[in-house]
C-alpha cells in the first residue's frame, strides 16, 4: 500500500525522486497520468492496466467515457525509476499539475499523487473539515 506524505523537490530538468520506501513496488514500470484536482497519479503498472482496461470497457456510446478514457490514454506516460529513484514529468504533466519545485508526494492506497506544495495545503485546508465530519453514508459504510 502507499501511504504517508513526502516532500521531494522537482529538479532543473524536471526530475522528482520518489520515496525510497516505494520504491521496489514500482520497480516493474510505472505509469504517470493526470490525475484530479490537478494532481498527478503515479500506478504501479499492473494496477493502471487493470484501471485502463476497467476504463476502456466503457460505453463508447458515452461521450463522457469517451472524452475519460482518450484523457487517460492521451494523459498517461510509462517511465522507469533510475538508479536514483528519480522520474521525469513532462513539460506537459508539469503544467497540468502547476508544479514548480516544491512538490509534495502523498500515499493514495493503490496509488501515488505528485501536488504542488502550495496547491495540496490549499487542498488540505479547504477539506479536513470533510475528513473529519466524514460518515459512513458518503462512504459506503467503510466507517
Amino acid at each position: 500500500m502507499f501511504l504517508g506524505t513526502y516532500t521531494p523537490k522537482l529538479d532543473d530538468k524536471g526530475r522528482l525522486t520518489l520515496p525510497a520506501k516505494f520504491r521496489e513496488a514500482l520497480a516493474g514500470g510505472l505509469m504517470i497520468t493526470k490525475g484530479q484536482d490537478h494532481s498527478l497519479a503515479v500506478y504501479p503498472r499492473d494496477e493502471f492496466t487493470v484501471l485502463a482496461r476497467r476504463a476502456a470497457a466503457a460505453s463508447r456510446n458515452d461521450p463522457e467515457a469517451r472524452a475519460f478514457v482518450r484523457g487517460l490514454a492521451a494523459g498517461t506516460d510509462e517511465q522507469y525509476a533510475d538508479a536514483q529513484g528519480r522520474i521525469t514529468l513532462s513539460a506537459d504533466h508539469r503544467r497540468y499539475a502547476g508544479l514548480a519545485k516544491e512538490c509534495v508526494v502523498i500515499g493514495s492506497v493503490d496509488f501515488l499523487e505528485i501536488w504542488d506544495a502550495q496547491a495540496w495545503q490549499t487542498y488540505v485546508d479547504a477539506n479536513e473539515e470533510n475528513y473529519s465530519q466524514a460518515t459512513g453514508v458518503s462512504l459506503g459504510g467503510i466507517v
